[in-house]
């Protein structure tokens, strides 16, 4: 996928810390030496004991199993109700790994794979773009899996589809927008091979909507780089914020023996965003996606704005039984998060992908199949929760930096690779 690779200054507070390497040492070199382990395959009683040995991208205390955290003072200690077995806070802004627990943990990742299958496909059509339902497109939907509506022969844009994957975690729309893409096969190939893309190593793609399948497995620390990718597209923004929305129906005869296709209402699955009788909103939440199934357990990944600040929280398979564990357990880890943030000292990093290390820089925001530089006139803005109780239509622009900053050894020069993202978190008054 093309894109740009500006350079951008870095400004005083996103320089906190740099890597000492030989000026006659590449750039891809220093970032490019995981530890590449083959994926085990997940059982339907996954172990509770972390691999000893895992991948050490992002730094190799983020390899060590259990939590890792530099306490000091100042800087709070982690909530005590925390039962996943893996998760990850990280700041969006810097890419610093700010705690984690087993963050490289490859488990069965439920519907948070999506991120990847929205993240691989969304550039490739226009939200225009129609497409009829065929009855070969719904095959090999998995029993028992979340679906949107979808009926066969009938007619439904790119957005609408995307709006099902978001939302309702539609594994119809997932097949149907697989089916688009010549097929599961091709899906789950160009999934894989972006995820090689993204140094999402821990991550193997076997079926493009997340549904168990032996094999398919991801990490916190994966579904947070994953995430971190789809957020530079506005599409992928804009889906994985938006709280609910009238998708279509069936074509039907009404009385007057007239075909009319009505609609109906469908609502985001995932409960930081939309709340729930035992779940509030929470303030800054943007998105981005959550998962369910028997293999994985509950999976999440989040990202929220609060004070200028954006964190990105994975959480995979909450052990302990409480109703919406995995977004409280979220909710915590962010608190936290957004507490420690400046105070504590990384334990890691987000890496940037494979291409914006041999460019020498970030990639920065791409745009939607027809739009230039990512941005539209009169585009939607993305929802957010409403910060302190109830704000409206304060619009507030983010630029995202993902950085990994190098001191050259000889040059003795500060390089900060940005990885702009725009529009992050906007505030609309709620629908």
């Amino acid at each position: 996928m093309a894109c740009t690779f500006p350079s951008v200054p870095a400004p005083e507070n996103t320089v906190r810390r740099s890597l000492l390497v030989a000026a006659t040492v590449l750039l891809s070199a220093a970032l490019t030496a995981p530890v590449a382990l083959a994926a085990p395959k997940p059982s339907t009683t996954p172990s509770a004991t972390p691999p000893a040995g895992m991948s050490t991208v992002g730094g190799a205390r983020l390899g060590q199993p259990g939590t890792q955290v530099n306490l000091a003072s100042g800087v709070p200690v982690l909530p005590k109700e925390l039962s996943a077995r893996s998760w990850i806070v990280a700041d969006a802004e810097s890419g610093e790994v700010l705690a984690a627990h087993n963050a490289h943990w490859r488990l069965a990742p439920a519907s948070t794979l999506k991120m990847l299958f929205a993240d691989t496909l969304l550039p490739k059509w226009p939200k225009t773009t129609q497409h009829t339902v065929r009855v070969s497109d719904l095959a090999g939907v998995g029993s028992g899996s979340s679906m949107v509506g979808i009926k066969e022969e009938e007619t439904y844009t790119v957005h609408e589809l995307w709006l099902g994957v978001f939302l309702r975690s539609g594994n119809d729309a997932v097949h149907v927008l697989a089916a688009m893409n010549d097929g599961v096969e091709n899906t789950v190939r160009e999934m894989n091979a972006h995820a090689e893309e993204l140094q999402a190593f821990d991550t193997h793609v076997v079926s493009p909507d997340g549904y168990d399948a032996d094999g398919q497995v991801s990490s916190a620390y994966d579904l947070t780089l994953i995430a971190r990718s789809g957020l530079q597209k506005k599409d992928f923004r804009e889906y994985a914020s938006t709280v609910r929305t009238k998708f279509p129906g069936e074509t039907k005869k009404n009385k007057k023996g007239k075909e009319v296709r009505g609609s109906f209402e469908i609502q985001n699955t995932n409960r930081l965003l939309s709340g729930d009788s035992d779940v509030p909103v929470y303030q800054g939440i943007a998105g981005v996606k959550n998962g369910n199934t028997t293999n994985a357990g509950a999976t999440f990944t989040g990202v929220a704005e609060r004070n200028g600040k954006v964190l990105l929280v994975t959480v995979m398979n909450p052990e302990k039984d409480e109703s919406n564990g995995v977004y409280k357990e979220t909710a915590r880890l962010l608190d936290w998060g957004f507490q420690a943030a400046g105070k504590v000292e990384p334990v890691g990093e987000l890496v940037p992908p494979r291409s914006a290390v041999q460019a020498g820089a970030q990639p920065g925001p791409s745009a939607s199949p027809g739009e230039a530089g990512g941005a539209v006139a009169g585009s939607k803005p993305v929802a957010s929760a409403p910060a302190g109780g109830g704000t409206d239509g304060i619009g507030v622009a983010l630029g995202i930096t993902g950085g990994v900053l190098l001191l050259l050894a000889g040059g003795g020069v500060l390089v900060n690779r940005r990885w702009p993202l725009p529009d992050l978190v906007r505030r609309r008054p709620r629908p």
